[in-house]
């Protein structure tokens, strides 16, 4: 099969990147598998020695639909796109839509929730190369220091009511992806990190704490800390009631729920049985196979939504949720 991606920054990312790390890793694993791999994309990208050809993007989506060989059997793009070309094309949706916005009827989502809100039944979960997150085996029983990665200026990833129940229960918290405001001797705040870093700072960590106050499409975050052997202690919105159960993590319906979550002596989780839930669940393997798949449905003429898929909810989607 012949398949054309685009995407404008270099891959893969030497940083921070989650999107663009999956992108990468299907590509790969397309390529691996004896696909024909085609890449428009950032000059500087360093994708060739994994055999995917890179193509310089054009700056202009016009010139881009012009130059998809006419022999591609299908395009897979990560951006809303209506297609002008006559090759069938996949948009998988890793945002929320806005309210009226439109998406392609070959759309797909990235959770069954995320699918649901924008009146679609038609997704794929995000997964992980796991050869990039190195597992080491522990027997400890403590959870004494706790995770936050996500942009800690948005509002939506409540990075304020971690900082709160941290310091309540005299845990250390480990900000990769903001900073605290205040000092205190249990924040420890190191910006927007990515490779090698995110991997040592996440190694120092017993869990993950992701109390989101919206519909969160997928939440990359919460795979990489389960990956970890981390269980995850997130709010009850989106995509989450979907990844964590009871080996993985526990939904906290609010502040008080995750200050007694983080409070608890007794760690009732296992960090090998994380590690293998995610492994089964989450791997790149899985998530070629599922677009395989769909591929072929594409190709053959189907339509993968009834209509085109559009925000099911009154709400912006970027407005605070109760917690």
């Amino acid at each position: 099969m012949k398949i054309v991606f685009q995407h404008n920054g270099i891959l893969p990312v030497q940083k921070y990147g989650g999107i663009e790390r999956i992108l990468f890793w299907h590509m790969k694993e397309l390529a691996r598998r004896g696909h024909e791999v085609i890449l428009f994309g950032h000059p500087d990208s360093q994708v060739q020695e994994f055999g995917i050809q890179l193509v310089a993007s054009p700056t202009d989506a016009d010139e881009f639909s012009k130059l998809i060989p006419t022999d591609a059997d299908i395009v897979h793009l990560t951006y809303n796109y209506v297609a002008k070309s006559k090759v069938p094309t996949i948009v998988n949706m890793q945002c929320n839509g806005q309210i009226g916005e439109e998406f392609p009827v070959n759309s797909v989502f990235v959770s069954k929730r995320h699918a649901q809100n924008h009146g679609s039944g038609c997704f794929v979960y995000n997964a992980l190369d796991f050869d990039e997150y190195p597992y080491e085996e522990s027997n400890s029983s403590e959870l004494n220091n706790f995770l936050f990665l996500a942009k800690g200026s948005w509002g939506v990833k409540n990075l304020k009511h971690c900082i709160q129940v941290c310091k309540k229960a005299k845990k250390h918290l480990h900000i990769a992806g903001g900073r605290a405001l205040l000092p205190s001797r249990y924040i420890h705040s190191y910006g927007m990190v990515g490779g090698d870093e995110k991997i040592s700072i996440m190694k120092k960590c017993d869990a993950f704490l992701f109390p989101v106050r919206w519909h969160e499409p997928f939440g990359i975050a919460i795979i990489e800390a389960m990956a970890m052997g981390m269980p995850v202690f997130g709010g009850p919105y989106g995509s989450l009631p979907e990844i964590i159960n009871e080996v993985s993590g526990k939904i906290c319906n609010s502040k008080e729920e995750l200050l007694a979550a983080v409070k608890c002596e007794n760690n009732q989780f296992e960090r090998d049985r994380i590690r293998q839930y995610v492994v089964d669940k989450f791997s790149i393997s899985t998530l070629t196979d599922e677009y395989l798949k769909l591929y072929e449905r594409v190709i053959s003429g189907e339509s993968l939504n009834s209509k085109k898929p559009t925000w099911q909810l009154s709400s912006r989607p970027e407005e605070l949720l109760p917690f």
